[in-house]
């Protein structure tokens, strides 16, 4: 017999215990077109029917049914072989690499892994801070905190939460200043924005037509050094509205402007989603940084 390729048995098997493609495919991360073509391919190879399909979904055939304890063993044991070839053991401890934006990697992360660490002392983590979109493909990381929906097929991505932005200023810039009223008051402040990218311009052109880079008196493309320049007073800038709440020295700069808010996307590589440590930071990343936008931490 042809040797069988055994993601078409975890197919199977998914499809049995589901009842139906659209059910299983929710339970693989994978796609109905996917399945139906794996369990037809079983099918042939063995050359016997293994589902009756009708309005109550995919039924298994007596075929079928003899074929499914053995099909479920055989995928508990690639399931167990792929877990041990990532290092997942029974005491989750091993290293898990993250990626994250600058900002995120250094003002919100940090305080997270703390609580981790106490919770899962076996877990050592890498942080890859960087704003280009990792490539997980190439395993440049386990896990991606993205503010872009990734792409490839291959990554599995699920959405977390979207994060509120806000315009702010340094007390004592605002206290020399004054206090912006109306968005048109913005024209007689020091702006703070990016320097290559057009993106913040595009956005103040909304409110502030004829806007150009130069009304950015001071210009970065790295975030934190725009996040640093506000926090020393050079002027008005835009933030995740929760790093400005733990500043005592910036204030909310006209706080009911239409800002975007900022998606959040964990992403990971389909092959790597039976590993116990990965996870358990993934999961442990989703819940922290629905609390982080929610201000519950």
């Amino acid at each position: 017999m042809t040797e069988i390729d055994w993601n078409l048995i975890r197919s199977f098997v998914a499809v049995a215990e589901a009842g139906s493609l659209s059910a299983a495919a929710r339970r693989l991360a994978s796609s109905q077109p996917t399945l139906g073509r794996h369990v037809a391919e079983l099918e042939q190879v063995l050359d016997v029917t293994l589902f009756r399909r009708g309005r109550q979904g995919y039924v298994l055939t007596e075929a079928g049914s003899l074929l499914f304890e053995r099909g479920r063993s055989v995928s508990e044991e690639a399931t167990a072989f792929a877990r041990l070839a990532l290092g997942s053991v029974e005491a989750i401890e091993g290293t898990v690499r993250v990626a994250a934006s600058e900002m995120v990697a250094a003002h919100v992360l940090p305080a997270m892994l703390a609580r981790l660490g106490i919770e899962e002392p076996g877990i050592e983590i890498e942080i890859v801070a960087s704003n280009e979109v990792e490539n997980l493909l190439r395993r440049d990381a386990d896990i991606a905190i993205r503010m872009v929906q990734p792409a490839q097929n291959e990554l599995v991505a699920r959405k977390v939460t979207d994060i509120a932005l806000r315009m702010c200023a340094a007390t004592a810039y605002l206290e020399r200043r004054g206090r912006p009223r109306r968005p048109e008051d913005l024209r007689d402040h020091d702006l703070i924005g990016f320097d290559r990218s057009d993106e913040m311009i595009r956005g103040f052109e909304h409110f502030l037509p004829g806007i150009t880079r130069h009304n950015f008196r001071l210009r970065s493309d790295n975030h934190i050094v725009l996040w640093e320049a506000v926090r020393a007073g050079n002027g008005i800038g835009i933030a995740q509205e929760q790093l400005i709440h733990r500043e005592p020295l910036l204030e909310t700069v006209l706080p009911d402007l239409p800002l975007p808010k900022l998606p959040v996307w964990l992403a990971m590589h389909r092959d790597v989603r039976a590993s116990v440590r990965i996870r358990r930071v993934a999961d442990f990343l989703n819940e922290e940084l629905k609390r982080y936008s929610a201000g519950t931490v």
